[in-house]
C-alpha cells in the first residue's frame, strides 16, 4: 500500500502485509496472516531490493516512467466487489437492535485523504442521517493544500473542522488522516461548552468501556473469552477496566504489526489514535469502521442524558485517574535516535520527579511482562515504573527523527460512588504529578 499517512506530503511510503500462506510459512502460529510484516521479514526485503538495484540499476537511477503502469504476473487489484463487501462487514458491527439511536450531527473531515466518500456513506446507511462533510478537506490530494502536517493531532489540523462544527451546532467532529486508519473526535464539554479534542487514550477507554458493555462485535471461531490489548507507550487504563471487569488484556509492542497478533483480540488500540473494533477482519487499525462504533456510542450517551466527557468520569470513578502526555527530542539525523536512549543505559536513573525508580524494563534485552523475547520483539525501548505508580518510556520514533518519552500519572478515586467533585480533585492531582514528571524528564534528556 503507497501511502503519506498522517506524514507530510514528502514523506511518501509504502506498508508491506503478509498473505495467509506466507504467514504461515513465516509464522508457525499464522495470527500475521492479513497483518503488517515484522523484524526480520522487513530487513531481508529491504536487502532484497538493495540488491535488485545494485545489479539492475548499475548506479542509474534516473527515474524513467513507463508509457503505462506495469502490473506484475498474479496482482489481484483492490476492486468494487471488495469494496462492498468491506462495507456490507462494516456495517455489521452496529448493533441497532440494543444501540439504536441515531439523533447525532456529525462533522467530518477526511483531511485530503480516502476516507471521505467510504466514511460518510457508511455513517448515512448506518442511520446518522445529519453528517456534515468538511468540503474543503474531502477529496483526495497528495499535496495536503489545507494542512502541512495532515495528522489530526496536530494543532490547528481540526480548524476547519471545528468551524464547520459550530456553525452547524454539531454533536461529533469525526477526523480521518489521509489513509484513513487513525480516527480523531473532538466533542463538546458540558461543563465550559467548548469544544474538545479528545485524546487518542481517552478514546481508547471510551471505546473500551462501550464494547465491554455491548460485548465482542464478533465472537470468536472457537469460543474462546475476549481479550482487549494495547500498546504498551498507551495508557494502562484500559489494562485496570479490564482487570475490574475480569477480561483478559495484553499489552505489545508499539505498532498495530504487534497488536494484530494477540490471540482472540476484540479490540486494539494504541494512543497514536489508532483503533481496530474488528480484528477478526482487519488486522490492522481502521478509522473507517472505528467511526463507526464510535458514533453508535455517543450517540447512546446522548440519548441517556449524557457525553462522552461524563463516561470518562464514569470510567476514572470505576479505574482510577490516569493522565498521560509526552515529551519529544527532535533530531537532525536519524543516526542520533540511537544516543538519547544510549545515555539512559550507561546512566539509568535512579529516581524521576523524586520517585524512586523500582523497575526498569530494557526491551534490548528484556521480554514484555508475559512475552518472550526474540529477534522479531527487540527494540531500542526503556521502561521505568516508580515508588509513586508512574510510568515513563522513552524510545526513538519509528516514522519521524525524533524520540518520545511517555509519561503517565496515575490518581486513586474512591470508587464507583465518586462525586464529580473527587474525581476532578483525583484528575487535579495526577495532573499536578504529570507536571513533575516532565520538567523532570527535560532535563534528564535535554
Amino acid at each position: 500500500m503507497v501511502t503519506a499517512s498522517h506524514n507530510p506530503p514528502r514523506d511518501n511510503g509504502y506498508k508491506v502485509y503478509l498473505g495467509g500462506v506466507l504467514s504461515r510459512l513465516l509464522e508457525p502460529h499464522g495470527r500475521g496472516a492479513g497483518a503488517q510484516i515484522t523484524a526480520p521479514v522487513d530487513t531481508q526485503i529491504a536487502a532484497t531490493i538493495a540488491a535488485v538495484v545494485a545489479e539492475e540499476f548499475a548506479g542509474d537511477l534516473e527515474v524513467r516512467p513507463a508509457a503505462a503502469p506495469q502490473m506484475p504476473e498474479g496482482t489481484l487489484p483492490i476492486d468494487d466487489d471488495a469494496r462492498a463487501a468491506y462495507r456490507e462487514e462494516a456495517l455489521e458491527l452496529l448493533d441497532p437492535a440494543e444501540f439504536p439511536h441515531r439523533d447525532l450531527t456529525v462533522v467530518y473531515t477526511a483531511m485530503h485523504g480516502v476516507g471521505g466518500e467510504m466514511v460518510t456513506e457508511l455513517l448515512g446507511k448506518g442511520g446518522f442521517a445529519r453528517v456534515v462533510p468538511v468540503a474543503e478537506q474531502f477529496d483526495p490530494d497528495p499535496d495536503f493544500p489545507t494542512a502541512d502536517f495532515p495528522n489530526p493531532e496536530e494543532p490547528g489540523a481540526l480548524d476547519l473542522a471545528l468551524q464547520a462544527a459550530a456553525e452547524h451546532d454539531a454533536d461529533l467532529v469525526l477526523a480521518n488522516d489521509p489513509d484513513a486508519d487513525r480516527l480523531s473526535a473532538a466533542v463538546v464539554d458540558p461543563a465550559t461548552g467548548r469544544w474538545r479534542q479528545l485524546s487518542g487514550d481517552e478514546m481508547g477507554a471510551l471505546f473500551g468501556a462501550h464494547l465491554l458493555r455491548r460485548g465482542p462485535l464478533r465472537g470468536a471461531a472457537d469460543g474462546a473469552a475476549p481479550v482487549m490489548a494495547n500498546s504498551i507507550v498507551s495508557s494502562r487504563l484500559l489494562e485496570r477496566l479490564c482487570e475490574v471487569r475480569g477480561v483478559g488484556h495484553s499489552a505489545t509492542l508499539t505498532g498495530f504489526k504487534w497488536l494484530a497478533r494477540v490471540e482472540h483480540m476484540s479490540f486494539g488500540y494504541e494512543e497514536a489514535i489508532g483503533f481496530n473494533v474488528d480484528p477478526t477482519h482487519v488486522k490492522d487499525k481502521d478509522g473507517v469502521s472505528a467511526a463507526l462504533i464510535f458514533a453508535e456510542l455517543v450517540a447512546d450517551l446522548k440519548a441517556r442524558g449524557s457525553s462522552a466527557v461524563d463516561a470518562l468520569d464514569e470510567i476514572a470513578a470505576e479505574a482510577g485517574v490516569f493522565v498521560t502526555d509526552q515529551v519529544t527530542i527532535r533530531v537532525d539525523d536519524l543516526s542520533q535516535l540511537g544516543e538519547v536512549t544510549a545515555g539512559l543505559r550507561a546512566e539509568p536513573p535512579a529516581e524521576i520527579a523524586g520517585a524512586a525508580v523500582v523497575e526498569a524494563l530494557d526491551l534490548t534485552r528484556d521480554p514484555l511482562p508475559g512475552g518472550v523475547l526474540d529477534e522479531a520483539t527487540v527494540t531500542d525501548a526503556l521502561i521505568y515504573l516508580t515508588a509513586q505508580g508512574d510510568r515513563v518510556i522513552v524510545r526513538p520514533s519509528g516514522t519521524e527523527p525524533k524520540v518520545k518519552c511517555y509519561l503517565e500519572a496515575v490518581a486513586d478515586t474512591p470508587g464507583v460512588d465518586s462525586s464529580t467533585e473527587a474525581i476532578a480533585e483525583a484528575r487535579q492531582r495526577a495532573a499536578a504529578r504529570l507536571g513533575e514528571l516532565r520538567e523532570s524528564m527535560e532535563r534528564l534528556l535535554g
